[in-house]
């Protein structure tokens, strides 16, 4: 394979919600992406882009991406948050996906972060072994927490 790991441009963001959308069937919540494409975009290319991204792509064909953003800890400062890594199904196992994550360890690194963090499934096991070979720490004992947007118009 010739992979070409870049960053993400404005016009790469329809095909990275085909990616997310693979993503959360495959973490079997797909009713959970509710993001527009003008949402998505805007928090990524706006006037206030929150979001950075690499993408792997072969032959200009996206198979993967990585999407972070700075994490403010008050124990440990900024960090870079992964919020999504994936790689298309019929691209794993090809060393894809390291390349997409050494790019993002690289961007930590000189980024002058504290540190990176990111969330993994309990029950992904591939993912977790994925990890597991850069000797990730991976904790046990938070639970995730969340309101909706709808949810918050009710709450206060």
């Amino acid at each position: 394979m010739n992979i070409n790991i870049r960053v993400a441009v404005k016009e790469d963001c329809i095909r990275l919600l085909e990616l997310i959308n693979e993503l959360a069937i495959y973490e079997k919540a797909p009713e959970e992406v509710t993001v527009t494409l003008a949402e998505f975009v805007d928090a990524g290319f706006g006037q206030k882009p929150i979001w950075k991204a690499f993408v792997a792509e072969e032959n200009d064909i996206i198979l993967g991406f990585a999407l972070f953003y700075t994490r403010y800890s008050t124990w440990k400062g900024c960090r870079l948050y992964l919020e999504d890594f994936i790689v298309t199904e019929e691209s794993r196992g090809k060393g894809v996906g390291k390349l997409l994550f050494e790019k993002v360890i690289e961007e930590a690194k000189n980024g002058n972060y504290n540190g990176m963090v990111w969330q993994v499934l309990d029950w992904n096991e591939p993912a977790i072994n994925f990890y597991n070979k850069y000797t990730a720490d991976i904790e046990s004992g938070w639970l995730n927490a969340s309101f909706s947007k709808e949810q918050t118009k009710n709450l206060v």
